[in-house]
């Protein structure tokens, strides 16, 4: 039965009691929580992505993934209230669709988690390489920073960066929410910058054509751009900690979502009205798909002169319009806070991991400690050579594509959720009640639906594969393994919590 093996809902409440926390966080606080976990890689890297799939159209893209993300938002918001324990969307499912959904929700978030790393490894990368060019003089081939896709051989700097996170993970470090606080102001004000220094010398004509490839061109680019705001949930899951939470959740999801999509806005602006951001088209005016080998020749052709064609978008505009030495600085504020960002997805990751362990559906193992940094090196050590090895061969816009796949899944799955329990347990408490549920919820689930199939044709086929693999794993070890199964109900989950709230920037 698809929804048996449901894991007890109370029980994991008892867990969530014996742990309550104060509530403290206003409206105010949750805005900018919201602002410091969603800006980030998604804006500094997939900027040239989103243009060549939409040109000057992606300012469209923008607004429709933060419409999808505020209606998602609040759904997540109403379970997260409800069950505020560790292990995200998989826990919520377990709770209300059973064992088979939430294991196939898990499934999905390795993409959000481990291949999102990957993605900001990439970008951290591209940026790393431009700066080291255009600051210090040095000249670095091809070969060893790009991957096959992209034109080159390996990728070693993001390769380097995501094993470097994983031996911080591995020896227990941890941000603190000063250093974290430091990171986003710097991703503030350089986006700031960027904004004060654009906007002033923007050409209304390189606005035209709005939309080259139509408005299919800028759903392709909205589904992309959902990357951008990844790390929105981080405000759902304060909402144990929030003051008068009917009134502040709503207030601080939308709030910083609209923060966020007006700094996307006036950024997509800038490049776009200083130095076009056209598609890079073949001889035959085609536009070329990103991070592909024909528009990296195509580039090099061009000399690099498209924004399309820079690993570096932000910086590399700058430049172009006369303030190198901003564009450097921009360039150095992207590869001093991403690595951040890289740390907390691989963090919620090996938690993941380790939650469904403990479950019984993934080895023992998974779960083991270490005896003397007392953190899950086993899993750690996995994930971080699974981040490498995305980072070191795949371009960065086809990462962030699958990892939009498994987390649109996720939170479709969530939307669904909060449905069900509506129906099956009405009386249950909820600290926060998501407004006009049934209009909401079946926005979220469409808008998730939508944007999942206007992904590019490879990471559908990916995702598909990849959930047939997770259920074929699931029929042949962790079913016969579960925990649930077996009749064994204890909730253990008081040190494996997901990152603190207070901390993740996790696009």
């Amino acid at each position: 039965m698809i929804f048996g093996r449901v894991k007890s809902l109370d029980a994991i409440l008892a867990t969530a009691e014996k742990k309550s926390l104060t509530r403290s966080l206003g409206a105010f606080q949750l805005t900018m929580l919201g602002i410091g976990a969603v800006i980030g890689t998604g804006i500094f890297v997939l900027t040239a992505e989103a243009a060549q799939k939409a040109g000057p159209g992606m300012m469209i893209s923008f607004v429709i993934a933060g419409i999808v993300c505020a209606v998602a938002a609040l759904c997540y918001a109403e379970m997260a209230a409800m069950v505020p324990v560790s292990g995200s969307a998989y826990t919520y499912s377990y709770a209300v669709m059973g064992e088979i959904l939430a294991w196939m929700v898990g499934w999905a978030l390795i993409l959000e988690y481990a291949v999102a790393a990957g993605a900001v490894s990439v970008g951290w990368s591209g940026y790393m390489i431009g700066y080291l060019e255009n600051a210090a003089g040095i000249d670095i081939p091809a070969t060893w920073v790009l991957g096959p896709f992209d034109g080159g051989l390996i990728n070693i700097p993001a390769m380097l960066i995501a094993g470097v996170v994983t031996w911080l993970l591995l020896i227990g470090t941890k941000e603190s929410a000063t250093i974290n606080s430091i990171l986003v102001m710097i991703k503030v004000i350089a986006l700031i910058t960027f904004i004060v220094l654009a906007i002033p010398v923007m050409n209304m004509e390189n606005f035209e054509p709005f939309a080259p490839l139509g408005f299919g061109g800028i759903s392709a680019a909205a589904a992309s751009i959902f990357f951008a705001y990844v790390g929105f949930d981080a405000v759902s899951t304060a909402a144990e900690e929030t003051k008068n939470p009917q009134r502040n959740m709503p207030i601080g999801l939308i709030g910083s979502l609209a923060i966020c999509t007006i700094f996307y806005l006036l950024v997509s602006a800038g490049v776009i009205g200083s130095v076009g951001a056209q598609p890079v088209t073949n001889a035959a005016g085609i536009a070329l798909e990103p991070g592909s080998q024909e528009l990296t020749a195509r580039c090099a052709e061009l000399g690099q002169q498209a924004v399309t064609c820079s690993k570096e978008a932000l910086a590399w505009t700058l430049r172009e319009i006369g303030w190198p030495q901003i564009g450097n600085l921009i360039g150095l504020a992207a590869i001093l806070a991403l690595p951040s960002v890289i740390l907390m997805m691989m963090f919620g990751q090996t938690r993941i991991f380790f939650v469904m362990s403990r479950d019984g559906l993934l080895p023992e193992a998974f779960s083991r400690i270490h005896p003397k940094y007392k953190t899950p090196h086993v899993i750690t050590i996995l994930t971080g050579i699974a981040v490498a090895l995305f980072a070191a061969f795949f371009p960065v816009g086809q990462l962030a594509n699958i990892s939009n796949s498994g987390t649109l899944f996720a939170f479709a799955a969530v939307s669904i959720a909060v449905l069900l329990l509506r129906r099956t347990d009405p009386t249950r408490h909820r600290p926060f009640r998501t407004p006009l549920i049934w209009v909401t919820a079946p926005l979220s689930i469409a808008g998730c639906g939508y944007l999942l199939y206007n992904l590019d044709v490879k990471s559908q086929v990916l995702f598909a594969v990849w959930a047939i693999l997770g259920l074929a794993v699931y029929f042949l070890y962790s079913r016969s393994r579960s925990h649930v199964g077996k009749g064994i109900i204890d909730v253990h989950e008081d040190d494996a919590d997901m990152p603190p709230t207070s901390v993740p920037p996790m696009n």
